[in-house]
């Protein structure tokens, strides 16, 4: 693999299903637009305040693929803009939020992070915040439709098409005509069609709680006079429990079910009525969570009823609690029982728990309207009206709608057949996806009348082999079609549809698959952004919610105290999204080994990180640098890395130093400096200027972002390059680099000796193994009855993350932005010792005092199974730990870990192979780290520099080289 590809991957995450800009990169040349842009809008004069739905009116359609050299007029202030789409978007944004009439978009109050459980706001309130997330009354001219709007970043489709994909602003005019628009219910309970709720619950918060996210719960009120508090709740969970004939009015009781595997928390939900205790259901996780210590505790009484009856058997059961506290009598006999008081705030969390319960809706559809109101709530300054009023209105589609949008929304797609399309709890799919089309959500195959090349591309893989193979000795009566291969089939009817030859294909599609849907371009668009910046990357999804749900993953418990926006404004977040289709593209292309494509990515990436507006930093690292990987530059910087190695495998070293020298002089911060310098010295000496590439080097290692095995290689680069006559003097650094590593031989009999392919021997007890076993065989026998793992650097991340825990999670602004997190933002940055200095140093004395074994137990114990980067809890046991933190030593270690502390980035990997240690009676031991190396392995610079920061960190660390014996060549 090309190195820089699998980091772009991480970065991109799952593939988008639609590139909106797609067209525009690959027929647009690359421009260095931006300075153009800020120099228009510098000359714009003040905005009119004209709304968009009537400047849209007078607006040109803007072709993706119009040339940079193209202008149109802006209808609102009259400049002449830039043709293309984000030029375009861009200067909209300023223009229509500057003044005039129209309300200023204004960035919110930054949460207090709003993952903990909220306080259900009264209904007057809550309309109110409704209404500040943007403007959620638009008023549309009656009869006219909005032809040609351009939204920034929604993809505009024409009523001339004739489609069901049609744009927010159409599909709300379509809808209602000289009437305010408005979103309103936003808990979407206005009609049920799976019938599971009996109650109906207007102005439900959808806010839920996730027991990992350290919060404040807001308890209005004093509670010093109250002693009985009346709530509403659910029974579910009816399908594990047992059959029992309930009547309104019935008496239940709460008992905890300690050993539920799958909720320690669980509050079985029991009937007597019946004279014999049986288990109706379970009262709702999120309650329980509360609730369930409050039962054990025994200080309260409750008194629960039947509140109504479920349609069906298994629905949910309507409950009304009555929970009493109890006297200072009762409480002193519990007490003295075993008991223990309890806070009354306790009790009224679990009543603002039980109001954002919201029944009869399933978990991932909960979980997606809780993506969108949290994102909504804090990143409401990144969309415009049209858009808040678009995401908004989901809320108030019928539960079969939200549920079979979330469905396929999740699903890999685009189009799926409306015959295979079926879902329990989807009642009606045929009037959901109605409802859907109507909004502009979804769109229909059938709808379409000339459907273009790239959907009838999509439309096709939805269709059987045979099927296609009908279709193809239809429109190719006088060729025999042999192929069995699907995607073959599909380039030739694709293309056939696309030269003309066969217009007749999408009724020919629609005969054999009935009608077909996809998400519309526009809601893939707009929830895909609302995903993205709710996780903050690309390879969590709702899975996440399921995952926690399941008890699959635990994340850990942090604050997030966020003064500073990722994006601060939607400018950033544009440009961000763009940078990453160039990135997809980039990563499709060479999968498909497209050179043309490649290459324009590479130009379109380098242009665009020449015309960047960041301002040039000084050479000493900054403070504050993990939110620069947010930014469209950083994600250029990605793909021109990856264009270099591509280039550099093709042997077009002109090229590759050119882009090189290009990184190097814009992008003056960041950890693939190093990686630079040393490519531009090597494919410098390919070319033969050898004093040129001596210079580089030099050079390289004046730059503090130079580390670890990169500068490691530089520092033997100049010393093999610099020699007389091209240097005299001897670096001051030569003595250190050129001291020797012990290294031990091991011989062995080898299993295979064919280069190219893992190096395999036979081990002492005849059986197969590679060199990290046959070592550690070596020395449990003849090297001294050490015993030891093959770990590399896993075990010492383990113990880092351990050992730090509370460092890593304290609380610093701006590194939690979400609960699915597990490390804060800025842990691969310098910021991250920087912010924690006292902490960590603190921290570290301790640990150089002989308290790790501690501090590793403890943590241990307080976090098994919590999600941890770098820990890893399967492969390492707590013995094996303990004997690596005693066995080093409190120096060594607390070395090891303010090295790890101030660039974790460099130092995470490349740490030798095996971990060995030993004791020597009283609890004392030794360590030892070793590097195996097979017959034709060499130390790579990265494991070299470890070996020597090792040595001077007082480690005993050595190389053991495995050869084939004398007897077995």
């Amino acid at each position: 693999m090309l190195t820089g590809r699998e980091s772009l991957v991480r970065l991109i995450g799952k593939r988008r299903k639609i590139l909106p800009d797609r067209q525009s990169f690959l027929l647009t040349p690359p421009e260095s637009c931006k300075d153009e842009i800020r120099d228009g809008l510098s000359s714009s004069s003040s905005t009119n305040g004209v709304e968009i739905c009537e400047s849209s009116k007078k607006m040109d359609v803007v072709e993706i693929g119009r040339s940079d050299s193209s202008y149109v007029t802006c209808p609102v202030c009259g400049v002449a803009v830039q043709g293309s789409d984000h030029e375009l978007n861009s200067h909209l944004d300023v223009c229509l939020t500057g003044g005039g009439t129209k309300r200023k978009l204004k960035q919110p109050t930054l949460f207090q992070f709003s993952f903990k459980s909220s306080v259900t706001k009264p209904k007057d309130q809550l309309d109110e915040s409704s209404n500040n997330l943007g403007s959620n009354n638009v008023i549309l001219p009656k009869d006219e439709k909005v032809k040609g709007t351009v939204i920034a970043k929604l993809p505009v489709i024409e009523d001339n098409n004739d489609t069901q994909c049609v744009s927010p602003l159409n599909s709300f005019a379509k809808l209602e005509t000289r009437e305010e628009v408005k979103v309103e219910n936003l808990s979407g309970e206005d009609e049920n069609p799976s019938g599971d709720d009996i109650i109906e619950e207007k102005d439900v918060d959808v806010t839920l709680t996730v027991p990992n996210v350290v919060a404040t719960h807001e308890v209005g009120g004093s509670t010093d006079d109250t002693s009985v508090v009346i709530f509403q709740t659910f029974i579910v969970g009816r399908k594990f429990g047992e059959e029992v004939d309930l009547k309104i009015g019935d008496t239940v009781s709460f008992v905890r079910d300690q050993y539920n595997v799958k909720d320690p928390n669980a509050v079985k939900v029991l009937c007597t009525d019946s004279g014999c205790e049986k288990v109706v259901g379970y009262i709702p996780r999120e309650l329980a969570r509360y609730l369930s210590p409050l039962i054990e505790k025994n200080c309260l009484v409750f008194e629960v009823s039947i509140s109504a009856l479920p349609k069906r058997p298994l629905d949910i059961v309507p409950i009304q609690v009555v929970c009493q506290r109890m006297t200072r009598t009762d409480v002193t006999e519990s007490n003295n029982h075993g008991g223990s008081d309890c806070g009354w705030e306790d009790v009224l969390h679990v009543v603002e728990c039980a109001k954002n319960f919201i029944p009869g809706k399933r978990k991932y559809q909960q979980n997606f309207l809780l993506l969108i109101q949290e994102v909504m709530k804090s990143h409401q300054h990144l969309f415009i009206d049209e858009e808040k009023l678009y995401i908004e209105s989901f809320k108030s589609l019928s539960d079969d709608s939200q549920n079979l949008f979330v469905r396929l929304f999740t699903r890999k797609g685009p189009w799926f057949r409306m015959s295979n399309i079926s879902y329990q709890e989807v009642t009606d799919s045929q009037q959901a996806v109605e409802g859907l089309c109507a909004r502009g959500y979804m769109c229909s195959l059938e709808s379409m009348k000339e459907p273009n090349g790239s959907d009838i591309k999509e439309v096709l893989d939805v269709l059987t082999v045979s099927e296609l193979r009908d279709i193809c000795s239809l429109s190719h009566p006088k060729k025999g079609i042999y192929s069995s291969r699907k995607q073959e089939l599909i380039l030739l009817l694709s293309a056939a549809y696309d030269d003309g030859k066969c217009p007749s294909l999408p009724s020919m599609v629609l005969d054999r698959t009935g009608n077909c849907i996809r998400v519309s371009s526009t809601a893939e668009s707009l929830f895909w952004r609302v995903q993205r910046l709710f996780f903050l990357n690309g390879e969590q999804d709702l899975n996440a919610f399921l995952m926690v749900d399941l008890g699959l993953v635990k994340y850990p418990a942090y604050t997030c105290i966020v003064h500073n926006q990722i994006f601060p404004s939607r400018a950033d977040l544009l440009a961000y999204e763009e940078a990453l289709e160039v990135a997809q593209i980039m990563d499709e292309s060479l999968e498909e080994d497209d050179h043309v494509k490649v290459k324009s990515c590479m130009e379109i990436s380098d242009a665009r990180i020449s015309s960047s507006r960041e301002a040039p930093q000084s050479s000493t690292p900054p403070t504050m640098t993990f939110h620069s990987s947010f930014s469209d530059s950083y994600i250029y910087s990605k793909v021109v890395t990856l264009g270099i190695s591509y280039l550099e495998r093709e042997r077009r070293y002109e090229d590759a130093i050119r882009l090189l020298k290009g990184l190097l002089d814009r992008m003056v911060c960041g950890g693939r400096r190093g990686y630079w310098t040393l490519r531009l010295s090597v494919d410098l000496e390919h070319l033969g200027r050898l004093n040129e590439s001596l210079s580089v080097a030099e050079e390289g290692l004046l730059d503090p972002w130079v580390r670890a095995g990169s500068k490691m290689a530089l520092q033997r680069r100049i010393l093999r390059l610099g020699k007389p006559p091209r240097r005299w003097k001897t670096p001051n650094f030569s003595d250190s680099i050129k001291r020797a590593i012990k290294e031990v031989q091991v011989l062995g009999r080898p299993l295979n000796c064919d280069l190219g392919m893992k190096n395999r021997f036979y081990g002492e007890d005849g059986e197969q193994c590679g060199v990290e076993e046959l070592a550690l065989q070596y020395y449990a026998n003849e090297g001294g009855g050490w015993h030891g793992v093959h770990t590399e650097s896993d075990i010492w991340m383990t113990i880092f993350g351990l050992i730090m825990w509370d460092i890593i999670f304290a609380d610093i602004p701006d590194v939690f932005h979400t609960r699915f997190q597990t490390s804060p933002l800025d842990f691969d940055t310098d910021n991250f010792y920087i912010a924690r200095k006292s902490l960590i140093e603190s921290h570290l004395h301790n640990i150089y005092e002989g308290m790790a074994e501690e501090i590793l137990i403890t943590s241990w114990e307080s976090h098994i199974g919590t999600a941890c980067r770098g820990v890893n809890w399967d492969r390492h046991s707590l013995s094996d730990l303990r004997a690596a933190v005693t066995c080093v030593g409190g120096p060594c270690l607390a070395s090891l870990c303010r090295l790890l502390a101030q660039d974790y980035r460099s130092w995470s990997s490349g740490m030798p192979d095996l971990f060995l240690w030993r004791f020597s009676g009283d609890y004392k031991g030794e360590a030892k780290l070793v590097e195996v190396k097979g017959p034709r392995d060499r130390l790579s610079e990265q494991q070299r520099a470890w070996l020597l920061l090792l040595m001077d960190c007082g480690f005993n660390a050595e190389v053991c080289k495995v050869s084939p014996s004398a007897k077995s060549v």
